[in-house]
């Protein structure tokens, strides 16, 4: 049976990382299945695990009113869930729940914000790691607001989006 260090390195996530970093994550990792349909937690919940998504499909929901549920997000495996630990309150701002029997590396983020807080180049390592997926997501959602919003025809009007002039 392998260790969490070993399942944290076959992570994309952990690409690139020093093995003392890996072992300093391991320390604060433990190792989840959740069956499908399973809620892994909840709009207001405490944030306090983040996770690696080993094998599996996760979907992000929010309620919307007179609606019920809506999924705004679909995870893989490889995939990062959660980021609420990263900033105060730490409280989750939408659902999380396992589509199918997903297989996890569960993080206490208190335990990792602490060792952050003592080594800002581990600290500086997951935050590398953490931007690249917020940005993506971002950048999605702008794209779904266009659907939305500006039927696919975004910046027409050129007012607030649109083209920058060429000799700006």
């Amino acid at each position: 049976m392998k260790d969490i260090a070993e399942l944290l390195q076959q992570q994309p996530f952990a690409q690139g990382l020093e093995s003392g970093v890996i072992e300093l994550m391991a320390g604060c990792a433990t190792n989840v299945v959740y069956q499908a349909n399973e809620y892994i937690f909840r709009e207001g919940d405490p944030s306090d695990y983040f996770y690696l998504i080993r094998h599996g499909t996760v979907a992000l929901e929010m309620f919307l009113p007179g609606r019920g549920a809506h999924n705004f997000l679909t995870l893989k495996t490889g995939e990062i869930l959660g980021s609420a630990w990263l900033i105060p309150p730490y409280r989750w701002t939408y659902d999380a729940r396992a589509v199918e029997l997903t297989r996890a590396l569960a993080f206490e983020c208190k335990c990792l914000r602490d060792k952050c807080e003592a080594d800002h180049h581990v600290g500086y390592e997951l935050m590398k790691r953490f931007m690249p997926p917020l940005l993506e997501r971002l950048q999605m959602a702008q794209l779904q607001c266009i659907d939305m919003y500006g039927n696919g025809n975004a910046g027409a009007n050129n007012s607030g989006g649109g083209k920058v002039p060429t000799n700006a």
